[in-house]
């Protein structure tokens, strides 16, 4: 039976209304990343960040699943191997269309860190400064996402599935954020086959196998429908 392992990236949620760093016009085009997404920004001005992930938390609730994350779902659920969803998003929609066990490498918009004792929990709707820790009540409350900066979450598991991978797909990704960006040869080297699906070619395009262009809605549910197909 075969591995299957996906990446997916901010271009797989674009069609739902999220728009990532590079987009104009969008949350973050009103923000420098140093100051919202590192911890250097956090610790200059929490209530900024606060707000900018609040505002995001906002945005991520009133989104939809687009036929990209269903489709995912769908080979989840009738793919005859294993189906591994890594994803950099950190919100919620590969959970909504109706993905299992979804590995979130970039942390959750909905989770609250403490920077203090490191416990988690549900973030409420706004979190602010001083947000207190349920466990130590420390007011070390930040958002649990990976700022620039950081070491991404599930690293090892990540590179497991990888190692075992008979095909492995990136979807929207840009391939300029690593170690993400170097998934690609981690599969190439365990003798995957690979595939790039993407709105345009990414920064790591010629490293892949196979090629698909256009908006994810259409290219990823007609590619699992041969992936489907061709099992069946």
């Amino acid at each position: 039976m075969e591995k299957i392992v996906i990446l997916t990236g901010a271009g797989i949620s674009a069609e739902s209304g999220l728009g990532t760093f590079r987009d104009e016009g969008g949350l973050w085009s009103q923000h420098r990343i140093e100051d919202v997404a590192t911890p250097e920004g956090f610790a200059r001005d929490p209530a900024l960040v606060h707000g900018f992930y609040n505002a995001r938390r906002v945005q991520a609730a009133q989104a939809a699943p687009n036929p990209a994350h269903e489709a995912l779902a769908r080979l989840q659920r009738d793919h005859s191997g294993e189906v591994v969803i890594v994803t950099q998003n950190v919100d919620g929609l590969h959970e909504a269309g109706g993905a299992q066990g979804v590995i979130h490498m970039h942390g959750e918009l909905a989770g609250a860190l403490c920077a203090f004792c490191g416990h988690r929990w549900r973030a409420p709707d706004e979190m602010s400064v001083n947000e207190p820790c349920p466990v130590c009540h420390g007011p070390g409350g930040r958002p649990d996402v990976v700022w620039f900066g950081e070491i991404p979450y599930h690293m090892e598991t990540i590179l497991e599935h990888l190692a075992q991978a008979d095909l492995f797909a990136a979807i929207g990704t840009s391939g300029n954020v690593y170690p993400a960006a170097g998934f690609v040869e981690e599969a190439r080297a365990a003798g995957a086959h690979t595939v790039e699906l993407n709105l345009e070619p990414s920064a790591v395009v010629s490293r892949f196998g196979e090629t698909r262009f256009g908006p994810a809605s259409q290219t990823v549910p007609a590619w699992v429908g041969e992936l489907l197909g061709r099992a069946g």
